[in-house]
């Protein structure tokens, strides 16, 4: 699987975050694979670097691994990559998406009331051909339902 996704080479996609050791966009694709990340890696930040509006520049992360970014670093990084939105997950926001500084980054979420201890929403984005970003939200497990047969099988 792909640390990372670019889109029509505007909205860079990841699971957690953005890293310092991010030079250009081939610093991205001569990731080589398999890989388990271990220690500090360009790996570890695209799975676990969190934004942090508090934060500036690169700083460390309270969860003990990688690094969490101001909105000043998102702004140069978004200018060094070339790209306008960064899309990732990761963290658990209450209405399903959260947009952070400026908007250059969209945090995505699609577990609705995660592990029973949360009371969020889950959400989805969808990106048009023109690039344009909407999101579907919703407070249910509706992402969970079953799909059942319309009419009986019948066994021959």
């Amino acid at each position: 699987m792909p640390f990372t996704a670019c889109i029509a080479g505007r909205i860079l996609c990841m699971h957690g975050g953005l890293s310092p050791k991010m030079k250009d966009m081939n610093s991205l694709r001569n990731i080589q694979r398999p890989a388990e990340p271990k220690g500090a890696s360009l790996e570890l930040d695209l799975l676990w670097a969190d934004p942090d509006e508090t934060a500036e520049g690169w700083q460390e992360n309270s969860r003990g691994v990688s690094f969490v970014f101001g909105p000043d670093m998102l702004t140069h990084m978004c200018k060094k990559l070339g790209v306008d939105l960064i899309a990732r997950g990761h963290q658990v926001v209450q209405d399903g998406y959260e947009f952070f500084g400026n908007r250059q980054l969209v945090t995505i979420f699609s577990a609705p009331h995660y592990c029973g201890q949360f009371d969020n929403a889950a959400a989805t984005m969808n990106v048009a051909e023109d690039l344009t970003c909407s999101f579907h939200a919703s407070v249910s497990n509706c992402f969970l339902k079953k799909v059942l047969p319309t009419r009986k099988v019948e066994k021959h």
